[in-house]
C-alpha cells in the first residue's frame, strides 16, 4: 500500500474508520470522505501520518463527488483505489414504505454509489488502472423481510458495478464487491429494527477482508468476498 492514493467513501463510518486505522501505517496517502467535517477531522486527528485528506462530501450531489475526485487529484496526483463504504438502511415492512424512504435508499445507497464509482472509473481508466471495492452488504445478494427499498438499492449496486466491471476490465481497473453480514457499526444506530449487536461482525474484521483484497498481486482478481456471523447466515 506504499505510496497508494485511497479514497474512502464513508471514512467516518464503522468499517471506512477501521479500515482508515488499518492502512495510515502502511505508507498510503488516504482521501477521507463523509458528509461530516466535524468527525472527519476527529478521525484524521487519530491517524498515525500526515498523508491525510478530508473532504468533506455528499455523495448524492454529482458534483460534489467530482470535487472529491478532483481534489484528491490536485493532492496527491492520482486515484489508485475507491473504497465505497457509505450507506444507510431503512427496515420497515412493505406496506409502512413511504415515498421519501425509498428516495432516501435509492439516493445514498445506489446513485450515490454510483457516482462515486463512475467519477473514481474514469480516473483510473486514464490511468489504465485502479481498483474499486464496493461494501454491498449481504442484502445485496440476499433478500430479506423488510428490507425491501434497502435490497432494492444494494442489489441495483451490485447490477451496475458488474457492468462497469466488464467495461473497464481491458483499462485494468478492477473490482471487487463485499458482502459482509451484519457488522457492529454505526449504521444499526439509526435502525429501528432490534438486533443483537454481539453476535456480528467487527469493523475490523471488514477492514481485514478489504485490506486483503486491495494489497492482492496485480493478476489476481479478487471478485466477491463473502464474510458473515456464525450466528446468522445466508446460505
Amino acid at each position: 500500500m506504499h505510496d497508494k492514493v485511497i479514497v474512502i467513501v464513508g471514512a467516518t463510518g464503522g468499517i471506512g474508520s477501521a479500515l482508515a486505522r488499518k492502512l495510515a501505517p502502511t505508507g498510503a496517502a488516504l482521501v477521507l470522505a463523509s458528509r461530516s467535517a466535524d468527525r472527519l477531522a476527529a478521525i484524521a486527528e487519530q491517524l498515525p501520518t500526515t498523508e491525510v485528506l478530508t473532504v468533506p462530501t455528499d455523495i448524492t450531489d454529482p458534483a460534489q463527488v467530482e470535487a472529491l475526485m478532483q481534489k484528491a487529484i490536485a493532492q496527491f496526483g492520482t486515484i489508485d483505489v475507491l473504497v465505497n463504504a457509505a450507506g444507510a438502511g431503512i427496515l420497515k415492512p412493505y406496506h409502512k414504505l413511504e415515498p421519501v424512504d425509498l428516495d432516501a435508499m435509492l439516493d445514498l445507497n445506489l446513485k450515490g454509489c454510483f457516482y462515486t464509482t463512475q467519477a473514481a472509473a474514469n480516473v483510473m481508466k486514464e490511468n489504465k488502472g485502479g481498483h474499486i471495492c464496493t461494501v454491498v452488504g449481504i442484502l445485496g445478494k440476499h433478500s430479506m423481510a423488510m428490507a425491501a427499498a434497502y435490497c432494492a438499492s444494494k442489489f441495483g449496486v451490485v447490477g451496475f458495478s458488474k457492468c462497469m466491471a466488464d467495461e473497464l476490465k481491458r483499462f485494468g481497473v478492477k473490482f471487487t464487491l463485499f458482502y459482509f453480514g451484519g457488522v457492529d457499526s454505526p449504521f444499526w444506530d439509526e435502525v429501528s429494527l432490534k438486533v443483537d449487536r454481539t453476535k456480528m461482525l467487527r469493523p475490523e474484521t471488514a477492514a481485514d477482508a478489504i485490506y486483503f483484497a486491495m494489497s492482492a498481486e496485480p493478476q489476481a482478481v479478487p471478485l466477491e468476498i463473502n464474510i458473515q456471523p456464525e450466528s446468522h447466515l445466508f446460505v
